[in-house]
């Protein structure tokens, strides 16, 4: 794959993927690569398929038995619907950031120490100096550092969004998963995560599901555009919103619908 003149590394291989709810056909023929260290935006209207895919890329979907799924989600090389043994370890190794934060009802330092304790990292002097490593990583360690025992609900809410995405790079993920992690934030804790990301993207593959185009603009390398269930368009972004291919994506990028 080439981005920017520049090959890059495919970190994620889809090949013919489809998902059903019952009898409802939510993911259509699905084929699509996402790069490596870079940020993938997956665009669409509401209701479009957008969040099932990226839940589908750490297996959440197991968790509800009426979907069915077929075809290949390849990580590094291996397709995780097929003989992956330790699911929790493929979940850490994509963090998911939600809509809205959902912090751990305790206080702020536990909150990023919980996966590096459950991973057997407990020496307090090593806690300490991770803690601040990934509150820094997060935008977030100037703001709290004098009150670290406090309750993480006595945060805002765009800071409890970074104090997640802390939580959530303390297990050492390989990729980002953000499904809309800035739409119930205000404009300055918005741009405060997508500046986050644009350098977190360095060190981590960050796969963003929005249907902000303003957001997909300001930082996305990449773009997967969705309809109903497909795949209607994918490529760099520069290459997407200045020469649209589909009929359907001009009309989107128009805003005919949203």
């Amino acid at each position: 794959m080439t981005l920017n003149n520049t090959i890059v590394n495919e970190k994620i291989q889809i090949r013919d993927l489809n998902l059903h709810i019952g009898q409802q056909h939510i993911l259509k023929d699905i084929n699509c690569r996402i790069p490596e260290k870079k940020i993938t935006v997956i665009l669409g209207s509401s209701g479009c398929g957008k969040t099932t895919l990226l839940k589908s890329l750490n297996r959440l979907t197991d968790l509800y038995p009426q979907v069915k799924i077929n075809g290949s989600v390849e990580l590094n090389g291996q397709n995780i619907y097929n003989g992956i043994k330790d699911i929790n370890d493929l979940r850490r190794k994509m963090g998911l950031l939600s809509q809205r934060p959902a912090p751990l009802p305790m206080n702020i330092f536990n909150n990023v120490a919980y996966g590096l304790r459950i991973s057997g990292r407990t020496s307090k002097k090593f806690l300490r100096y991770r803690v601040e490593h990934y509150l820094k990583q997060a935008n977030l360690w100037e703001e709290v550092k004098d009150r670290l025992s406090a309750p993480a609900s006595s945060l805002s809410i765009g800071q409890q969004q970074r104090l997640c995405l802390a939580r959530g790079l303390a297990v050492d993920p390989e990729i980002i998963l953000a499904d809309e992690p800035t739409s119930a934030l205000d404009p300055i804790s918005s741009q405060t995560i997508e500046n986050r990301f644009l350098e977190l993207k360095n060190y981590y593959t960050i796969i963003l599901v929005t249907h902000a185009l303003r957001q997909a603009k300001r930082i996305a390398d990449y773009i997967i555009f969705m309809y109903l269930g497909e795949i209607i368009e994918q490529g760099e972004a520069s290459e997407f919103f200045l020469h649209p291919k589909h009929d359907l994506t001009k009309a989107y990028l128009r805003g005919s619908f949203n």
